[in-house]
């Protein structure tokens, strides 16, 4: 009989690679103690299809925030402050102006 030369892992060590998180996208929980105290969370990388107009608006509202000295990272910081802004007045349900706007965009005339 030939001898095993692969060894199977063991699921069960202290190793900072998880398994189950890699395969489910998920992030284990933080550790107890300090150490757990300043993760930042976890970012994704995503695409979106955005049109030409929105992108330059974008782009040059990011520069002239810069130029103004207001202190952005990046511009994912700043998508980010944006998205989350706009989340939360969706979050309003019927007094959101994002949602009357999408409703006067794609409702039939």
């Amino acid at each position: 009989m030939a001898k095993r030369t692969k060894k199977s892992p063991d699921f069960f060590e202290d190793n900072p690679f998880d398994p189950v998180s890699a395969a489910t996208g998920t992030t284990p929980k933080a550790r107890s103690g300090s150490a757990g105290k300043n993760l930042k969370p976890p970012k994704r990388k995503v695409g979106f299809y955005l049109s030409a107009t929105v992108w330059e608006r974008f782009n040059r509202s990011f520069y002239e925030l810069k130029l103004q000295g207001q202190s952005i990272e990046n511009k994912s910081a700043l998508l980010e402050a944006v998205l989350e802004f706009a989340l939360d007045d969706i979050d309003r349900g019927g007094e959101s102006c994002i949602l009357r706007s999408l409703d006067k965009r794609y409702s039939p005339a």
